[in-house]
């Protein structure tokens, strides 16, 4: 609509910071209608706790209560979800890159699959996969940050 239509915006091409919009559009706005659902609903369930109660009671702020006792609160389901998504932003920069015609390793993959270049199909499979392990360990380290009460521990198996 906004390239084809309006004429707004190209379509392709990478000459300058206008033709980042329409493929940073389409990676972002999916994810973000669910970032805000969740943390929308996390900060509901929130803030009707006790301690949020006490927070105002004490004369606190309402922007002080919500950064720094309901956000904090939240965050553990939005971390979550921002771990999640990685697996969908990266599957979605294969579509896009190759949709708008981006040199990136979603069009290195998508080439390789058509001319059945099994090695780096392995290869861009495996940094795809060791971008999303990365991440999800990131996420498990913020869980601790954020929430001391959640702890990592070493599991061992006899």
């Amino acid at each position: 609509i906004f390239a084809l239509k309006l004429d707004l915006l190209p379509v392709s091409d990478r000459g300058s910071w206008e033709h980042l919009i329409l493929p940073s559009m389409s990676l972002a706005l999916p994810l973000s209608a669910i970032l805000i659902r969740v943390t929308r609903a996390s900060m509901l369930e929130v803030i009707h706790e006790d301690y949020i109660r006490t927070a105002y009671s004490k004369g606190l702020s309402s922007m002080t209560v919500y950064f720094k006792h309901a956000l904090k609160n939240a965050l553990i389901p939005i971390i979550t979800i921002v771990g999640l998504q990685t697996g969908a932003l990266l599957t979605g920069t294969v579509i896009t890159e190759t949709i708008f015609d981006w040199p990136g390793i979603g069009t290195l993959l998508f080439d390789s699959i058509q001319r059945r270049d099994y090695p780096t199909v392995q290869g861009c499979v495996l940094v795809i996969a060791f971008i999303f392990v990365l991440v999800n360990l990131v996420t498990d380290l913020l869980y601790s940050f954020v929430n001391p009460k959640v702890q990592l521990n070493e599991t061992t198996t006899p």
